[in-house]
Parts: C-alpha cells; sequence; structure tokens
C-alpha cells in the first residue's frame, strides 16, 4: 500500500501530464490552423494578383482605387478578423486555465 502523500504526489504528476498533453495537443491545433490560414490567404492573393495592375505615376495612395484592388482589401480584412478570433480565444483560454489552477489551489 502508498500512503496517502506518495498517492497525492501519483495523482499530482498524472494531472501535470494530463494538463502538458492537452496543451500539447491545443499548440499542434493552432499551428495547423495558423498554416491553414497562411496557404489560404496566399491563395486569395495569388488569385486576385493575376489581372491587370493599376499604375497612375505619381499618385501613389491612388493604387488602391484600382478595380483589381478588392481582392488585397478582402485579405486584409479577412486577415484582420481571423487574428482578433484567434487572441480572443487564446485570452479566453488562458483565463480558463488560471480559473482552474486557482480551483485547484484551494480544494
Amino acid at each position: 500500500m502508498y500512503s496517502t502523500e506518495t498517492r497525492i504526489a501519483m495523482v499530482e504528476q498524472r494531472a501535470n501530464l494530463i494538463r502538458r498533453k492537452s496543451e500539447k495537443k491545443l499548440t499542434a491545433m493552432l499551428c495547423v490552423i495558423c498554416l491553414i490560414i497562411m496557404v489560404s490567404i496566399a491563395e486569395v492573393v495569388g488569385a486576385s494578383g493575376r489581372g491587370a495592375h493599376g499604375y497612375v505615376p505619381g499618385l501613389y495612395g491612388s493604387t488602391l482605387l484600382s478595380e483589381d484592388a478588392g481582392g488585397y482589401v478582402l485579405t486584409g480584412v479577412l486577415s484582420f478578423i481571423v487574428a482578433v478570433v484567434i487572441t480572443v480565444l487564446s485570452i479566453r483560454h488562458r483565463e480558463k486555465k488560471k480559473e482552474v489552477s486557482e480551483d485547484y489551489e484551494n480544494e
């Protein structure tokens, strides 16, 4: 038979192992999602950049007024939205993790 202290240490060790595995799984999932997003953004930019480009000498800001600039604007907006979503999810995950660790310490 194990003593109470030994059993508690074994349970804590197992809990830490499970926590590390879930963190590795989450990290791998976020890496795959980021890779998919990068490839899709590259595809959108590549598809929108195949047309003719507007060129106005001396008016650098007006090149965005070209008809073919819509793809670049769409890519920028989508990239921003995805970045905000990933940031919010990461913050929520960190807060949940903090709450769980505080609950665990209080017990």
